[in-house]
């Protein structure tokens, strides 16, 4: 059963374009990407959004900034990383390496040096997937390939330690290998095994839990600080939770809990599950 009751959820911002990525910028405001290349600006207590940038090349995913409120947004149609700044300004931050150029970039983060995580999915269940870093200025290194099975929504743990990784596909989990100056410094370990679902987007608590949604079933999932697994949201009927992609933490002392929905039009949002979101980095890249 659902530790939290969804008759408490609510549509905070609907009319998007099938949003996959929800992040909160530096400023304390919610972005979100949409099915045509759509940058969303969000006002989630007035219900409302601007499209202030688009990316091209199709569907956006996950979003990561910087502290100057750029914005870095997985765009698989071009296969690329793309750079947004406030202004709506589009540029490609980056393609890969000279020897495997990006496949599905599908969800960035940052540690506190500016180290920007790629999880690449590679194709779908083809196990070809992997995981970049992105030095300051968008150099790029492929430092895992270890966890292939499309490798989806990431997260640097709160201590700056460890990498967690959604994989998807085949073998549907939570991974998670250490990290040191953004690299692997350790071979990888499963958290969590989520058999019969599509994890898919990843974000922790403060008291240093961590949230799994997932594109399959129409669950958000929470994995306690003691490692027991439960139901933190469900929505049989796909209503309210559609497809929940990516999730993330805001509003007053990152209390509301945020997420996107690929299967339908909206942000959902719940300001009562009694839990709040570990601070993101948002590194000073000159």
């Amino acid at each position: 059963m659902p530790l939290i009751n969804l008759n408490a959820a609510r549509v905070c911002v609907p009319g998007l374009d099938h949003p996959e990525g929800v992040a909160r910028g530096p400023e304390g405001k919610l972005y979100a990407g949409g099915e045509a290349g759509q940058v969303y600006r969000l006002d989630w207590e007035a219900g409302a959004a601007e499209a202030y940038a688009n990316t091209g090349g199709g569907l956006n995913l996950g979003l990561a900034f910087d502290a100057a409120g750029n914005a870095y947004v997985c765009n698989p149609g071009d296969k690329a990383v793309k750079r947004v700044t406030p202004d709506g300004a589009v540029s490609v931050y980056s393609r890969g390496t000279a020897e495997r150029g990006m496949i599905t970039p599908n969800y960035p983060a940052f540690d506190a040096a500016g180290n920007l995580f790629i999880a690449d999915s590679g194709e779908w269940k083809a196990d070809n997937g992997c995981t970049y870093v992105l030095r300051p200025g968008g150099a790029a290194e492929v430092i895992d390939s270890e966890c292939c099975q499309f490798p989806n929504g990431c997260a640097v743990s709160p201590d700056g330690e460890w990498l967690y990784l959604a994989l998807s596909l085949n073998h549907p989990r939570v991974a998670r290998f250490p990290i040191r100056a953004g690299r692997k410094a350790g071979p990888a370990e499963i958290v969590a095994d989520l058999p019969h679902t599509v994890p898919d987007g990843l974000a922790f608590t403060a008291e240093g839990g961590l949230l799994i949604a997932c594109y399959r079933p129409d669950t958000i999932f929470y994995l306690r600080p003691d490692g027991a697994l439960t139901v933190l949201l469900d929505d049989y009927e796909g209503t309210l939770l559609g497809a929940p992609t990516n999730v993330c933490f805001g509003g007053p002392d990152l209390g509301v809990l945020f997420w996107a929905n690929l299967g339908r039009w909206h942000i959902g949002c719940h300001a009562a599950t009694g839990l709040r979101g570990a601070p993101l980095n948002y590194p000073k890249l000159g």
